[in-house]
């Protein structure tokens, strides 16, 4: 695999996962039209097979798809064997890395055609900056993922181990996968439910647990030669997120940038070591947002923001250059008006705010 070149963020824009539309095609035309500098591969709600919880859970032991329903069931007779050929899987792998493509941690087509149609258009568009994916989360998957009688994943060690070490590999992969082409290649760890931590509904569930987890997933992506990025949707535990092995972390600066300064120091130190912030300056969460908002007044709004984080060492050019533009999350929810509104919205702040700080 050639070796991928250096990532520099300078303002560029990209997408956060979804978009309401039908045809992998037709969603790439329209993230071309507004992304090109770093496109990312469509997930489609409209297909079931591409939902949260069940795009990567393909290949794992005592997961089962009945219907609209998804749980896991261990106390079944071939789940001890099925389980140990998982294992034997995956230090198959992690001996080799070079064969995770033909392995089962290869995500398929049929949970992920976006992925595979991103990269027969890439190798047509040589001016990528890098080509940007995304996973399910561990902690997202162990919380959502439940037994027949309502138990969490995350409480089942079988369950949680077998996540978090599939999610790792099929991190791996990807990264792998969208890296040969000698373009950067990013993943993005999709955990909305990390909106809980610190709530009476996870007290139980310990930070040290949820950190090497995400760690796990992190390095896999790094040994694979990719960026890791994490995003989050609502409010969390910010301080957590910056201490984590990150390359990019991904928030809604829309609503709750005041959230994240109060961790100004742990921000800057991210900075410092190269981090890079997905700006989520673009509503998506209401369509009276998106109606009242323009490119002039989120570039205000980011200029305003910037503003909080300026210091002796850091100015606005200088916080652009380690920052990408984005949606404060997916579009697939919104009907396709108000999801292009978004993209465009998404390019036209990008564009204006590297003409303005970068001269680009």
């Amino acid at each position: 695999m050639t070796t991928p070149r250096p990532f520099i963020a300078n303002g560029l824009a990209t997408l956060i996962g979804s978009l309401p539309v039908a045809d992998h095609r037709e969603a790439l035309r329209i993230i071309f039209a507004h992304t090109p500098d770093v496109p990312l591969w469509p997930q489609l709600p409209m297909n079931p097979k591409e939902g949260m919880l069940n795009q990567f859970i393909e290949g794992f032991p005592g997961v089962v798809e009945e219907g609209d329903r998804t749980y896991f069931n261990i106390h079944t007779e071939h789940f001890p064997t099925d389980q140990l050929a998982f294992f034997e899987q995956y230090l198959a792998a992690m001996e080799s890395p070079e064969a995770l493509n033909a392995s089962p941690f290869a995500v398929s087509k049929e949970r992920a055609r976006g992925l595979y149609e991103l990269l027969a258009v890439a190798k047509e568009q040589p001016a990528i900056n890098a080509l940007k994916g995304q996973i399910t989360g561990p902690f997202t998957l162990l919380t959502g993922l439940m037994d027949e009688n309502k138990r969490l994943g995350y409480y089942e060690p079988a369950i949680h181990e077998v996540v978090v070490k599939g999610l790792s590999l099929k991190a791996a992969w990807q990264a792998q996968f969208l890296g040969q082409l000698g373009t950067p290649a990013i993943v993005f760890i999709d955990e909305p439910a990390l909106a809980g931590l610190g709530s009476s509904s996870f007290i139980t569930m310990s930070l040290d647990e949820i950190r090497q987890d995400l760690t796990e997933v992190i390095e896999a992506v790094h040994q694979s030669g990719g960026l890791a990025g994490i995003h989050v949707c609502a409010n969390t535990d910010w301080e957590f997120l910056l201490s984590l092995p990150l390359d990019i972390l991904s928030f809604d600066a829309y609503s709750f940038f005041d959230r994240l300064t109060v961790c100004k120091e742990q921000l800057h130190a991210f900075l410092d070591r190269g981090g890079i912030l997905a700006w989520g300056i673009v509503p998506t969460s209401e369509k009276e947002r998106i109606d009242q908002e323009s490119a002039t007044s989120l570039v205000a709004r980011w200029q305003h923001q910037a503003g909080q984080l300026v210091n002796a060492g850091w100015d606005k050019a200088a916080l652009l250059r380690q920052a990408l533009i984005t949606p404060s999350c997916g579009t697939g929810s919104l009907p396709l008006p108000y999801a292009t509104k978004v993209l465009e919205l998404t390019r036209d702040v990008s564009a204006s705010l590297r003409a303005t700080y970068l001269n680009l």
